[in-house]
């Protein structure tokens, strides 16, 4: 057998080797099988069951009306007409108003003051004073959008019977009283839907770094108990570094196969979440993002000398990532140093080329520049992999195990 050939053998027996444990260390050990093999699917389920209803609808108001007339009541009737708003309470002033506002029970409060009639049917400029909730954006949104509709309407309606009155005709009417008509397309997300918006960002940080966390553990059990030593072939001083990153990769890779498989598949269709990419693209970019990942996840995990070290120092920085990829908060109100930061995790570039694939149909050559980052991230943290591996294979064969590894 020459030197080539059997080098290749011993390469693939220790990579053998390392699938095995890794396997067994991933399904005997609750903790790190909850963070890589379920976690992904109990988060993606609970987030998108919480995003379900895609849009608020309902939210109530108080109305303070001061006019107490027909035209002051058929615009609150207009409140209860939308799908967003109703009107829950009707506070006789302020002070009432401004209790239920503080007490939760209402998010807005339309006040109509005692000449709204008067000066809405005498030409004259009829003020209604708003009061939103701007702590809750999406409870501001709803109320404002639908009160401020409410009330234009209600002033051109005016508008046109006065000038019917005039002895205007119909048509002449209608383009004075509204002279420009709008058509609006929602585009990517016709109904507006939050779960929509966001859920896609969500899922791809979720595989980060649960994937992060899960191999962080993985490594900090190695090291821990010495598994770089007992792992070795009997005729071998030490393990090479090249089987254990591929069989680490290999492994990881083929868990998350299976579980992202049922996310942009099952899952996607059970939420009515939108799957415009063609198959091809995906497969291409989650093939990429996948490796980008584990192989950060492997070179992270060569830190950490216990298994509990990757929780603690991982965990917290989801958020930070989610903010960072651009999508919870527009890129051009991040500072730039901070935006570039973020692109060295493949979250950026993959939140980024997912919505566009995904939600917006893009093709291939239309994400290849977030692709080829990503392709880049693969080459770095593939040997930064390899290197912290190499060092922690070398300090564990200098150190004597004092730990066992538990059956």
């Amino acid at each position: 057998m020459s030197r080539f050939t059997h080098q290749v053998a011993s390469y693939w027996q220790q990579m053998l080797s390392v699938m095995r444990n890794e396997f067994r260390s991933i399904f005997t050990d609750a903790g790190v099988e909850l963070i890589l093999v379920l976690a992904l699917i109990i988060y993606a389920t609970v987030y998108s069951l919480a995003y379900g209803p895609q849009v608020l609808r309902n939210v109530p108001i108080g109305v303070i009306d001061e006019c107490r007339t027909p035209t002051s009541r058929s615009l609150i009737e207009t409140f209860n007409a939308g799908p967003n708003t109703y009107v829950a309470y009707n506070p006789t002033n302020m002070e009432e108003a401004r209790e239920l506002f503080f007490g939760r029970k209402i998010y807005g409060i339309v006040y109509i003051p005692s000449d709204y009639e008067k000066n809405l049917l005498g030409g004259s400029q009829a003020n209604v004073a708003i009061y939103v909730d701007a702590s809750y954006f999406l409870m501001y949104r709803q109320v404002f959008q639908e009160v401020v509709t409410s009330i234009g309407t209600t002033g051109a309606m005016v508008e046109f019977q006065r000038l019917i009155a005039k002895g205007a005709d119909i048509p002449q009417a209608q383009a004075t009283s509204q002279p420009v008509i709008y058509q609006s397309h929602n585009l990517f997300n016709p109904y507006l839907g939050y779960g929509t918006f966001v859920m896609p960002a969500i899922i791809m940080v979720i595989i980060q770094q649960t994937m992060l966390i899960g191999i962080g553990m993985i490594g900090g059990t190695w090291r821990e108990f010495g598994l770089y030593r007992k792992l070795c072939p009997p005729n071998r001083k030490r393990m090479s570094t090249l089987p254990i990153v591929m069989g680490k990769a290999l492994v990881y890779g083929m868990i998350y196969a299976v579980t992202t498989f049922y996310i942009l598949g099952l899952h996607y269709r059970l939420f009515h979440f939108p799957m415009n990419g063609a198959t091809s693209t995906i497969l291409v970019f989650m093939l990429v993002y996948l490796a980008a990942c584990i192989f950060l996840g492997i070179a992270i995990s060569t830190l950490f000398r216990y298994r509990e070290n990757s929780l603690l120092l991982l965990l917290w920085t989801s958020i930070p990532l989610l903010m960072l990829s651009g999508v919870s908060y527009p890129r051009e109100g991040i500072p730039d140093w901070l935006f570039n930061f973020g692109q060295i995790f493949p979250s950026s570039h993959g939140v980024d080329a997912f919505i566009r694939i995904q939600t917006m149909g893009a093709s291939l050559s239309e994400v290849l520049p977030e692709i080829r980052m990503l392709c880049i991230l693969t080459l770095i943290y593939g040997g930064l992999a390899c290197i912290g591996i190499h060092f922690v294979i070398d300090r564990a064969a200098k150190d004597t195990p004092v730990k066992s590894l538990k059956k």
